[in-house]
């Protein structure tokens, strides 16, 4: 009897044991796919100038080489801009060859004939002061009369020193320091007329990079606002998947790591390398707010998908799956 009590405990001991055994196989899971979407890379082409646009050269979903116009910006206002400047350079650089060269000899003797006509001014009124000074002792004439002749003396004094200066400026020609101010306003002048060659070259927008045209926001005839996107491209070798790891599962990524990817729609699986991961966090993505997900945060990754991925569409969702299975 005792015997058979001890079999019976037995058994149900290990029917608990193979009980907790399935109990722990149905608890495994596999792990939640992450979640994204199909992106390449993107470059923005902002408006130079507000001007209007006078020509589009490709459409949505070309092809393009680097160098190729896309677009063109009306070019009147800028190139008139451009003229203006170059003109401001010419005449800067006339008067610098102005300065360098020095007077010419016309000014020396017009310099000379003034101050030989000074200087007969001032012997006729000294001569003249000369004459009333002993009329004035007699009170012949009037003081002021003499005073006057005096004054007029000194003046015409003066202004042949001021003849003479004229003069000795002209024969030493221009200082350096002028020179050195001419030589930067037409390094000025030079400088604005090549902004304004570039400004008047950026009016052509054209594909830095080889690539695809994604979006043509403006029409022939729009004038978009400076800085305003006037094209996107999508550039690159080949797409990469944007997706969202939770942070149970972040200590399971690293960047380098190879992981398989599907996209929606299509049976191919494209095996991943993760190439970017943010250490800063954010909220879970809306389509990934299900159960317990939605109060955790995710961690951005972007994974590079091989070129044989080309084909797929843009924004096309994606699933990344882990190489592992995750437990409870």
């Amino acid at each position: 009897m005792r015997k058979s009590r001890d079999m019976n405990r037995r058994i149900g001991m290990m029917g608990l044991a193979l009980g907790i055994v399935v109990a722990a196989t149905g608890c495994r899971r596999e792990p939640e796919p992450l979640l994204g979407t199909l992106e390449w890379d993107r470059i923005s082409l902002p408006a130079p100038a507000s001007e209007r646009i006078v020509a589009l050269d490709v459409r949505e979903g070309d092809q393009v080489r680097a160098g190729t116009r896309l677009l063109r910006l009306e070019p009147e206002r800028v190139r008139s801009q451009l003229q203006s400047a170059q003109a401001q350079a010419s005449q800067r650089e006339q008067s610098l060859r102005e300065l360098i060269n020095g007077p010419r000899r016309e000014q020396v003797a017009q310099a000379q004939a003034q101050l030989a006509a000074a200087q007969a001014q001032a012997r006729d009124a000294s001569a003249y002061y000369a004459r009333l000074q002993p009329l004035g002792r007699r009170q012949l004439v009037a003081a002021a009369d003499v005073d006057r002749a005096r004054a007029a003396a000194d003046d015409a004094r003066a202004q042949v020193r001021t003849a003479q200066q004229a003069l000795l400026e002209l024969r030493n020609g221009t200082r350096a320091e002028e020179i050195a101010q001419g030589e930067a306003a037409l390094q000025a002048a030079q400088a604005d007329a090549a902004v304004q060659a570039v400004n008047l070259e950026r009016l052509d927008i054209v594909a830095p990079r080889d690539g695809r045209i994604d979006s043509l926001p403006y029409k022939a005839g729009d004038q978009a606002p400076v800085g305003a996107t006037l094209a996107i491209m999508l550039v690159g070798q080949a797409p990469y998947a944007r997706i969202y790891v939770p942070a149970s599962v972040r200590q399971r990524i690293a960047i380098g790591q190879t992981l398989p990817v599907t996209v929606a729609g299509s049976d191919t699986v494209y095996q991943g390398r993760i190439r970017m991961i943010r250490s800063e966090p954010v909220f879970t993505p809306y389509y990934a707010l299900s159960g317990s997900d939605a109060e955790r945060l995710s961690y951005l990754a972007e994974v590079q998908l091989p070129a044989s991925a080309n084909d797929q569409p843009v924004g096309a969702p994606v699933q990344v799956r882990l190489a592992d299975a995750v437990h409870d």
